[in-house]
């Protein structure tokens, strides 16, 4: 999942790879801020298992949406282009797979779980939550380590804009601002001040006026008080 930057500032020679980086760290934070946020969900709170389930799905989504995007746009340009570095391509063709076998296993997990809240179900839950993030992780680590450095030298700007607008194109229209809150949330100031560049001014005017406010309410409403102190008005 990425967030339209077709209408940026005048066009890099290069792709933005630090974008990849930013995103990135959304799987990174939230793999492991909801397996914390289900384990402690009291037996019987069939209210908050819901909405924590809901969070769930909608991380799974832009992991997914993130990944097919990779699958279908990057790494067949990778193939064709960087043959000494084709092993390094397709171990993360792999490792995407094992990842959404990962995914099909929380998912069967999920929905018991979410409809009684019970303890048992609760920490297999928990454990599969845990190994996903484990695998998760280390699959990113390798892709920006590894592979990364690949895009920057084989994938043009508008290649690596095209990836973007597809994950906008098919992120739904009610959770597009709360994916751009999520990108700013852990940047750095130069990060945020070159991602924030790159979009319309329309969209930059939107998340000042909407989107902060947007995202602060829906952070409320997942972590409850843990809130992680969120940037002030102004990031």
């Amino acid at each position: 999942m990425a967030i339209d930057t077709s209408r940026s500032t005048p066009l890099a020679p290069h792709p933005y790879t630090q974008e990849m980086e930013m995103i990135h760290r959304i799987f990174r934070r939230e793999s492991l801020l909801l397996a914390k946020l289900i384990g402690a969900v009291d037996e019987g709170d069939v209210r908050r298992a819901g909405l924590l389930a809901e969070a769930w799905r909608t991380y799974a989504l832009g992991l997914h949406l993130h990944h097919a995007g990779e699958d279908d746009l990057v790494w067949p340009k990778l193939l064709e282009r960087a043959e000494l570095d084709a092993a390094r391509v397709q171990r993360m063709e792999a490792q995407h797979h094992e990842l959404s076998a990962g995914l099909e296993r929380v998912e069967k997990l999920l929905e018991p779980w979410a409809s009684t809240a019970s303890v048992p179900a609760r920490d297999d839950l928990v454990q599969a939550l845990v190994e996903h993030n484990r695998t998760l992780c280390s699959h990113l680590d390798e892709e920006e380590r590894e592979v990364m450095p690949l895009v920057a030298q084989h994938i043009s700007a508008a290649e690596w804009r095209e990836v973007g607008e597809r994950g906008l194109a098919e992120t739904p229209r009610n959770k597009r601002l709360i994916a751009l809150g999520a990108i700013l949330e852990d940047a750095s100031d130069e990060e945020r001040a070159e991602f924030l560049g790159r979009l319309p001014g329309p969209a930059r005017l939107v998340w000042r006026l909407v989107g902060q406010r947007q995202y602060r309410s829906h952070v409320r409403r997942i972590r409850g008080e843990d809130s992680r102190g969120l940037r002030q008005p102004g990031w």
